[in-house]
């Protein structure tokens, strides 16, 4: 009894890229008169691009003053600043236990796939030398609804060739966990204040195969005895 597929988010599971995120959306959002801080930032965890400026957008009380063209410059001007820090990511950034963890799932023919939100997760992949380890990385270019819909992990799962009832989705966002709950998985938190997984853990060093097995083989146990 083991999953056919884990699939990952990026950002704060595999590694964490969230203090240049902040940066960068910082000097977007000073640039239009809006002061942002790292409390605010954890509510753009999970979010897509649009999506965080938006909301960065209503925090500063600027709903209705940017045209789509504007709000579109806006998003391209952050990815530039972020996408120019990345150049400060090496395989050291991998987070703890995830190194390990990816051959032991490929040892176990489990299914590894990515599902993040990001477009830079194929270019971050390579500088972290993960490139080679994951099966399918789902195309964020192609989403059209954003994290807690579900769009990004069966789309992850179809990549696959997986059901999605039969995976385990790992998250470290709070849109992320409702996103996999929403399409049947079993989910994994990482963080203390997510709700809703089926196992939460503080830090992905206690993110092992042994671990997630017995996860897998607990849930499909408490399934068996409600059927």
């Amino acid at each position: 009894m083991q999953p056919d597929a884990v699939i990952f988010d990026l950002d704060g599971v595999i590694t964490d890229t969230a203090h240049l995120h902040f940066v960068a959306w910082r000097q977007v959002a000073a640039d239009i008169g809006i002061n942002i801080d790292e409390t605010f930032n954890q509510q753009l965890k999970g979010i897509s691009r649009m999506g965080s400026l938006e909301r960065i957008l209503t925090f500063g009380g600027k709903d209705g003053q940017f045209s789509a063209a504007e709000k579109a410059a806006l998003a391209a001007r952050k990815n530039a600043c972020y996408v120019d820090s990345l150049h400060s990511l090496t395989p050291q950034a991998v987070l703890p236990g995830i190194a390990e963890l990816l051959p032991a799932l490929r040892e176990a023919s489990i299914g590894i796939g990515l599902a993040s939100v990001s477009l830079n997760a194929p270019a971050i992949l390579r500088a972290l030398g993960l490139a080679d380890a994951f099966d399918f990385c789902a195309d964020a270019a192609r989403l059209t609804r954003s994290k807690p819909d579900p769009e990004i992990f069966l789309a992850a799962c179809a990549g696959l060739g997986v059901r999605p009832e039969r995976c385990i989705g790992v998250e470290d966002a709070q849109a992320g966990i409702d996103a996999i709950n929403a399409c049947g998985m079993i989910a994994v938190g990482i963080g203390a204040s997510l709700n809703g997984a089926q196992l939460r853990l503080d830090d992905t060093a206690q993110l092992t195969w042994p671990r997630l097995h017995a996860l897998w083989n607990q849930q499909r146990r408490a399934t068996a005895r409600c059927q």
